[in-house]
């Protein structure tokens, strides 16, 4: 009787210790627990609880300390592509910069050049005193176009003296009170002046249409001029600085047509402007 008893404790000790049986135990030992953990968790066991609460706390805290090399190497990795992309971009603008100077000084020994050459033909005209001036009001009929500025013979202003938006010409004055001044724009059907068309060197007249363009007039002979020229003063018989621009051909027209320009200045929108002259420079 013993015997058997004895075999039976030596069975169930076998079936224990065998690996297959304890990972079936384990396994429904964790079964039984997990029933009973949320059985217990569903009726607001307060054990229960803070064991929750304990395992959300190390749950999250391991997550962070697991993520925080991975982070690290993210935003490293990050770090060092941003500077190289930083060092690419200042080597690149390294290179503009240079090249920018070497223009820059290129430009500024063609400008002596051209000063030069102007001084030996006595065609070099320098700047006097500008003179800044409000939009008053502006007058514009089917063919005259004009505007008046609040600047007239007590500040200085002449007849004659040419007026300009920014570093573009816009018309010359042709009527000068004491505290005010017209302006005749070169949309005015009676403005022409002398230009030149670049690159292609062409001397021209500009005459104003009454309209928000001028044409360009040349010999018939010439072909016709591609869009695109850029229009300046030409400096001839002394009425403006040679090399203002004015505007651009825009229109290609047929043999028998003007050809139209685009102005640079937009007449419409003209809220103050400059008005100078131009002198030959003294030797």
């Amino acid at each position: 009787m013993e015997t058997s008893r004895d075999d039976f404790v030596i069975a169930i000790r076998s079936a224990f210790l065998n690996k297959g049986t304890q990972q079936r135990f384990s396994l429904l030992g964790l079964i039984i627990f997990s029933i009973l953990f949320l059985i217990l968790g569903g009726i607001n066991f307060k054990p229960i609880n803070y064991l929750k609460i304990a395992i959300k706390e190390i749950v999250y805290r391991s997550t962070f300390i697991v993520s925080t090399p991975e982070n690290f190497i993210k935003e490293s990795y990050l770090k060092v592509q941003t500077h190289l992309n930083l060092y690419n971009i200042n080597k690149k603008n390294e290179l503009e910069v240079a090249n920018l100077r070497a223009k820059d000084l290129l430009n500024e020994f063609l400008v002596l050049e051209n000063k030069r050459l102007k001084k030996i033909v006595d065609d070099y005209l320098v700047e006097s005193e500008s003179t800044f001036a409000k939009v008053l009001s502006d007058k514009n009929s089917p063919f005259f176009k004009s505007i008046i500025v609040n600047k007239g013979s007590k500040h200085g202003i002449n007849l004659g003296s040419i007026v300009m938006d920014n570093e573009y010409l816009v018309g010359k004055i042709v009527e000068v009170n004491f505290t005010s001044s017209r302006v005749l724009l070169l949309s005015d059907l009676n403005s022409k002046i002398p230009v030149i068309l670049e690159p292609i060197g062409l001397l021209s007249i500009l005459s104003g249409t009454g309209e928000d363009y001028g044409t360009i007039q040349y010999n018939k002979n010439e072909s016709i001029v591609e869009s695109d020229v850029i229009i300046y003063t030409s400096g001839i018989g002394d009425l403006f600085k040679a090399g203002i621009p004015v505007g651009k051909i825009t229109i290609n027209n047929s043999e028998n047509e003007d050809q139209k320009i685009e102005f640079f200045s937009d007449f419409a929108q003209l809220k103050f402007v400059k008005i100078l002259s131009f002198k030959k420079e003294e030797n």
